[in-house]
């Protein structure tokens, strides 16, 4: 069985796991309190060039998005978001679980404009009666986007513009970061991302690790030198009353340091990229419509239901969206551990439809 349903469906990346054994039996203090966090965190800091920033590693994307939305939000503000953004759409309620509203605006190929941002924050603030509403308080975006669209480093400076002149923070959803970076399309590097928000984050679960997703608050100043949005106050034990704070939180820095070592996390989400080149050039070989376009690591097809039934027995993709009665858009994703063999044999299983 064939399997390209996601980009975490293999475990960690063999140097990540041989890390792991290497130090399993050193005594380390818990709670991220260990040498191997910090040396992380400062690899972290040098690389999205912000030696100001504050670091912390959490398990999983959905919980990262619901604790730092619901900490950096007072109680009657929502989070801005794309109707199609992840947290709108595939966070089972999570946002809406910490009691803010995730407020939608269109999106333009699953992306926010910042004209669209303006304007609903100039139209919110003209209302009179806006105290009787849900404020804005965060501007949520996801690099890539759940289509598998990137931000140019232009739009997203513009975005930042917009949620300077509000003040409210940016935060970036990087659960797939590494492989927006490595695009062919991308004109930003993570320093870049880094001076155009003032959170975000850097996916590991599906990037290489076993699990794990590193926070960095930019920490950026005012004009009065004031910190703009940075760490919310006593976050560490608001971490533990969101149940996000790890014992053994060694398990979350060995694996960034191992990441962040020798640009290990750059070089394998460009092979993903790489192999997500084949996927799609394979299915514009064999005559395949896409349902949209995407130039990181998912690729988006169509396919006639009878022939996702033929194939769902023998390679695992994910269901996307209906098309109509008799086909449907489904998803390949391409990791960091897709091989050209596999793409090979999944060429045996299609149609040429030429």
């Amino acid at each position: 069985m064939l399997s390209f349903e996601s980009d975490y469906i293999e475990g960690a990346h063999p140097l990540i796991l041989q890390k792991l054994v290497e130090t399993n039996m050193e005594q380390m203090s818990g709670y991220g309190l260990d040498p191997y966090c910090a040396s992380a965190k400062e690899k972290i800091k040098r690389a999205a060039a912000c030696p100001e920033g504050d670091v912390y590693f959490f398990s999983g994307g959905t919980q990262t998005n619901a604790l730092i939305i619901d900490t950096m939000l007072r109680p009657f503000e929502g989070v801005v978001a794309a109707a199609t953004g992840h947290v709108a759409l595939h966070e089972g309620g999570a946002i809406e679980m910490t009691g803010h509203k995730v407020l939608t605006l269109p999106g333009y190929d699953g992306k926010l404009s910042a004209e669209e941002v303006r304007t609903y924050l100039a139209g919110f603030y003209a209302d009179g009666n806006h105290e009787h509403m849900v404020f804005p308080g965060m501007v949520y975006i996801s690099h890539p986007t759940e289509n598998g669209t990137i931000y140019k480093k232009q739009e997203l400076a513009d975005l930042y513009a917009v949620c300077r002149a509000y003040d409210i923070p940016l935060f970036i959803d990087g659960a797939r970061l590494g492989y927006g970076l490595m695009s062919d399309e991308s004109d930003m590097t993570l320093a870049d991302v880094a001076a155009n928000c003032d959170i975000f984050y850097i996916g590991g679960t599906k990037v290489g690790a076993l699990c794990g997703e590193a926070v960095v608050f930019t920490n950026h100043k005012d004009e009065g030198g004031r910190i703009h949005h940075g760490v919310p106050l006593h976050f560490t034990t608001l971490i533990k009353q969101h149940g996000a704070l790890m014992a053994k939180g060694r398990l979350l820095g060995i694996q960034f340091d191992v990441l962040f070592t020798d640009d290990l996390y750059f070089k394998i989400s460009r092979h993903a990229i790489d192999m997500a080149g084949k996927l799609r050039d394979l299915f514009r070989r064999k005559g395949y419509p896409f349902l949209m376009e995407s130039p990181t690591n998912q690729q988006f097809v169509i396919l006639e239901n009878e022939e996702m039934a033929r194939l769902s027995a023998h390679v695992a993709f994910c269901f996307w969206e209906n098309v109509d009665p008799t086909h449907t858009g489904v998803r390949f994703a391409a990791s960091w551990a897709t091989t050209e063999e596999n793409i090979a044999k999944l060429e045996t299983l299609l149609v040429d439809h030429n």
